[in-house]
C-alpha cells in the first residue's frame, strides 16, 4: 500500500500520478487531516469548502 499524496490545487487524496478531480500533477506528501465526503451535494461542510466530488481529501496540505 503506498502512502497518499495530496493534490496541491484541490486537496483531493490521490495514489496515483494524476489527480481524478483537478488532472493536476502537482502533489504535496505531508498534509494535515483528512475530510471524508460521501455526498458532495448533501454534505452542509463539502458546500462550506467548496468540495464537488465524493472522496478523501486534505484540510490542510503543506
Amino acid at each position: 500500500m503506498s502512502k497518499k499524496k495530496a493534490c496541491k490545487q484541490c486537496k483531493f487524496l490521490v495514489e496515483g500520478d494524476e489527480c481524478p478531480v483537478c488532472k493536476s500533477r502537482q502533489f504535496a506528501t505531508s498534509y494535515q487531516g483528512r475530510l471524508f465526503v460521501l455526498s458532495p451535494t448533501q454534505s452542509v461542510i463539502a458546500k462550506k469548502v467548496g468540495l464537488s466530488a465524493q472522496g478523501e481529501y486534505a484540510i490542510k496540505v503543506r
